[in-house]
């Protein structure tokens, strides 16, 4: 039996990784850890209360707090939202509808990506479906018309993993259950750094361009007013549900739970307005939003249960204890810790690293004086730059799958988006108030 909190959590560690890497599922790893960590725990209970029953009790209570849960509820309609979306022929009129306006800028249509990355995370709130459905459009495309394929791909991988950071966001909806921290709130503290991030991708595409025009082609397309005006019969609509849903988060008018039901509607309206709905595309869709949901909803009860065994046996104040020990400063403790999140990005997919390190974490994060809220946004990012490192990042597995390139070349195309993150986590670090300013506006 073990009596030392910090000595039981690097065991807790250790089973946890070596669970996943056994390729159990992830909701029972975090279960098994979790039942693992409180039998090796000397709790010196009462002869008359086993510790069977203390683990059934636990169990039990934190698997019916974790899903009983109305915010929870928003998860799958903002799957489903976007499973209609991707199954529907609106992506690709978005693409049509953006080109008119980005084929002047330098780097031309390379914006494209950008933009359309942009518009479908605002809609969808997965960045593995916005990646492939951006994608599976544009990189055949941009090559054929002479642009740069390697830009093309970087600039699909950075503004892909904006599925997470641009309300709507699953991965929001995971935190703002696990942390207890407002999910509106956390929807509109998204959109001026995914703004920014957005920018900062275009900004890089036009230097790139300016150094060496030959990623565009020579002779570019034109486009009249009247092809532009044209444009806006596919681009309207789109913007439309984006108004919808963030605009009746933004007012006050619903919650984030009734606008993904408001999305889910205003998706199948476009689509039939699109003339692109069918009852299969419908049953397909719901079918994958259930198993997704399904997947998801067992991992956040495996990752609650654990978080409440690790507050039961003590370790999250043990460690917290033991960093504010080591006298580091808050910058240098949220360096460490964001060291550490690129670091299980190699190796993990996002989930997996929000619900697996959140119980730990995040009291830690608290106590040095941190805000949940905006501590969410910067999670958000960690996750995102998990999806573009190696091995385990699972936009180059889908920019591989539609490019049909080596891992290699995805990776080098990557890298200079993948500084531009950081870039931006510098920004909302040294300026916590890209963060809040919008909630703040909101509360008032």
């Amino acid at each position: 039996m073990i009596s030392d909190p910090l000595v039981l959590s690097v065991i807790i560690i250790l089973v946890m990784f070596a669970f996943l890497l056994s390729s159990i599922w992830i909701g029972v790893s975090l279960i098994l850890t979790g039942i693992l960590g409180m039998l090796l725990f000397d709790h010196n209970l009462p002869i008359a209360i086993s510790i069977y029953d203390k683990i059934g009790d636990l169990l039990a209570s934190s698997l019916y707090d974790a899903l009983n849960s109305w915010s929870l509820a928003a998860l799958p309609m903002f799957i489903l939202m976007g499973e209609i979306l991707y199954k529907s022929s609106i992506s690709t009129r978005l693409l049509n509808g953006l080109k008119p306006w980005l084929s002047y800028i330098p780097g031309g249509l390379l914006h494209v990506n950008v933009a359309a990355c942009s518009l479908f995370a605002a809609v969808s709130g997965s960045s593995a479906a916005t990646t492939a459905t951006v994608g599976k459009i544009t990189l055949g495309e941009l090559e054929k018309r002479g642009y740069s394929k390697s830009i093309a791909m970087g600039s699909l991988a950075g503004a892909g993993t904006l599925g997470f950071l641009i309300p709507p966001s699953l991965i929001m909806i995971i935190y703002g259950v696990l942390a207890d921290t407002s999910i509106g709130k956390l929807f509109i503290a998204g959109i001026i750094p995914g703004l920014l991030l957005a920018t900062l991708y275009s900004v890089y595409i036009m230097v790139a361009a300016k150094i060496d025009p030959s990623i565009e082609p020579e002779i570019k397309e034109t486009f009249t007013w009247s092809q532009k005006l044209d444009s806006l019969k596919d681009l309207v609509p789109v913007f439309s549900l984006i108004t919808l849903i963030l605009g009746s988060i933004y007012g006050g008018f619903a919650t984030p739970t009734e606008a993904a039901a408001l999305g889910v509607f205003g998706a199948i309206i476009l689509a039939i307005y699109f003339k692109s709905f069918t009852w299969e595309i419908f049953r397909t869709a719901l079918l994958n939003s259930v198993k997704t949901s399904t997947m998801i909803s067992f991992i956040i009860a495996g990752a609650v249960f654990l978080s409440q065994v690790i507050g039961f046996l003590g370790i999250a104040r043990a460690m917290s204890e033991f960093i504010i020990g080591l006298g580091l400063s808050p910058l240098m403790l949220i360096l460490l810790i964001g060291i550490m999140y690129i670091i299980l990005g190699m190796i993990l997919e996002a989930i997996s690293i929000v619900v697996m390190t959140l119980p730990i974490v995040l009291p830690i994060v608290i106590l040095a004086g941190f805000d949940p809220l905006w501590f969410g946004i910067f999670l958000v990012f960690m996750v995102e730059m998990a999806q573009i490192t190696p091995p385990v990042g699972f936009s180059l597995f889908v920019i591989q799958s539609i490019s049909n390139e080596k891992i290699e070349t995805i990776l080098k195309a990557t890298f200079p988006f993948f500084v531009m993150m950081i870039i931006t986590v510098m920004a909302i670090t040294f300026f916590p108030e890209i963060v809040h300013y919008l909630p703040n506006q909101m509360i008032k």
